[in-house]
Parts: structure tokens; C-alpha cells; sequence
């Protein structure tokens, strides 16, 4: 799996970080880090964070559905 550009990916959804975070699940360092070349996102992460880029509105959504025993 090649890397992603989370900025691009959080931008094209015209989210700050944290409502990005607040979103799809991350936490708000987990992005940061990821933006800022500290942290490189893990296999799982990165293909989240292509499916995010797909198909964003329905991933919010499951999120969304989720209860806080299935996060």
C-alpha cells in the first residue's frame, strides 16, 4: 500500500483537523503527526484513509452508527 496524503484527503473534504479526527474516528495527534511527517499512518490507517477519500460520506456515516463499544 503506498503512502497517502492526508492534508490533501482531509482539505478535499474541507475539514479542519479536528473535525477530520472527530469524523472518521482518528485522533486529533494521529492526524497532526500524519500531516506533519512526524508519524507515518499504519497499513490499516492508510487504507481508511483511501477509503476516505472514495467514498468519505458513507464511511462518516458507519462512524457516525457506531456504537463506542464498536470503536
Amino acid at each position: 500500500m503506498q503512502d497517502i496524503d492526508v492534508r490533501s484527503v482531509r482539505r478535499g473534504r474541507g475539514l479542519t483537523q479536528k473535525a477530520f479526527a472527530d469524523t472518521f474516528g482518528f485522533t486529533i495527534g494521529a492526524v497532526r503527526d500524519w500531516e506533519q511527517g512526524r508519524k507515518r499512518p499504519d497499513r490499516t490507517a492508510r487504507i481508511l484513509l483511501a477509503v476516505i477519500r472514495s467514498a468519505p460520506d458513507t464511511v462518516a456515516e458507519a462512524v457516525a452508527r457506531a456504537t463506542p463499544g464498536d470503536l
